[in-house]
């Protein structure tokens, strides 16, 4: 569309992780492999904790909103994907990459939350255990959950709106797999100054709130393991930390380096393979985490499987 002398794009061309066509076939194979693992892995543990008594509780409550919550992350980016990996015609619309990324914020802005609540849970786990049932009672723990997701929607409004705001024009190529504001803002033809300031406002606040709250939480869980007496009492409460400690170092190591830059400093391949960590590959590492060194989760899987193999 013309609009005086520059031409403003209602279209763009998703690059992909790489532009190689030798790459393409090998890339879908990887990529619909980790889809199709991460899928599995997500749903198995959401539903491990729901068909077993003893993971009705709330550490797990939350671990399953996680994994509810890394199933839908990875499918926002994987089919689009896959799909550029087998087509040859890789546009998106401008409305189909307003949607991409207001589902992508949706998600992201709801596990920053989601990650400061479950530390919530930790903290009240450790440092008041008698109190423990009661202070993470079924309403306030589904109350955690759903404020997540609904200040995931609200920032993910926000984020959205004000990228869309700017005006692109010039080359259409997003050499991306996604539409993320990076490289959405080099295209801009508009003045982005006040955009760079309600970004870094919209997410400086979201992500430096809730890795404050989890400090906070943790700073207090510590202190509480150093009042222990026995060493296995002390790595006990600290074990029951660890998964989450790994989780939250793996979002928002990656997320910190995506966006607390300004557009100036801006590097294309580090920031696709800081944007496959959050993305990609944390969806698909979270079940793992929260599974392979937990006791009860392994349990309740022997379990499930020699429930289902007589019926088989």
């Amino acid at each position: 569309m013309e609009v005086g002398n520059r031409t403003v794009l209602t279209e763009f061309i998703l690059v992909g992780i790489s532009a190689d066509p030798r790459w393409q076939p090998i890339l879908f194979v990887i990529f619909l492999v980790l889809y199709l693992v991460t899928l599995s892995g997500n749903m198995t543990l959401v539903i491990l904790i729901r068909i077993d008594s003893r993971l009705h509780t709330p550490m797990y409550f939350f671990i399953g909103s996680l994994s509810f919550l890394d199933f839908w992350y990875i499918s926002v980016y994987t089919p689009k994907i896959l799909a550029n990996c087998v087509s040859e015609d890789k546009r998106i619309s401008l409305a189909g990459c307003g949607a991409q990324l207001f589902f992508s914020c949706v998600v992201a802005y709801t596990e920053c939350y989601l990650l400061a609540a479950m530390s919530y849970d930790r903290h009240a786990a450790v440092c008041n255990p008698l109190l423990y049932s009661g202070t993470m009672s079924a309403s306030v723990c589904i109350g955690l959950v759903a404020g997540s997701y609904i200040g995931g929607f609200l920032n993910a409004i926000a984020h959205t709106a004000n990228t869309f705001r700017l005006s692109f024009c010039g080359k259409n190529i997003i050499d991306h797999f996604f539409c993320d504001a990076p490289p959405l803002v080099k295209m801009s033809c508009t003045d982005t100054r006040v955009y760079e300031k309600v970004l870094l406002g919209v997410v400086g606040f979201t992500v430096l709130s809730s890795i404050l709250a989890i400090l906070i939480s943790y700073f207090n869980i510590l202190l509480a393991i150093l009042r222990i007496r026995s060493a296995s009492g002390r790595r006990k409460a600290f074990s029951t930390c660890a998964s989450h400690l790994v989780s939250v170092m793996l979002f928002y190591g990656s997320l910190l380096f995506m966006y607390s830059r300004p557009s100036s400093t801006y590097s294309l391949e580090k920031d696709k393979v800081a944007a496959l960590f959050y993305t990609v590959l944390n969806p698909l590492f979270n079940p793992l985490i929260y599974s392979l060194r937990n006791k009860d989760v392994k349990e309740a899987f022997r379990k499930a499987t020699q429930i289902i193999r007589p019926q088989a």
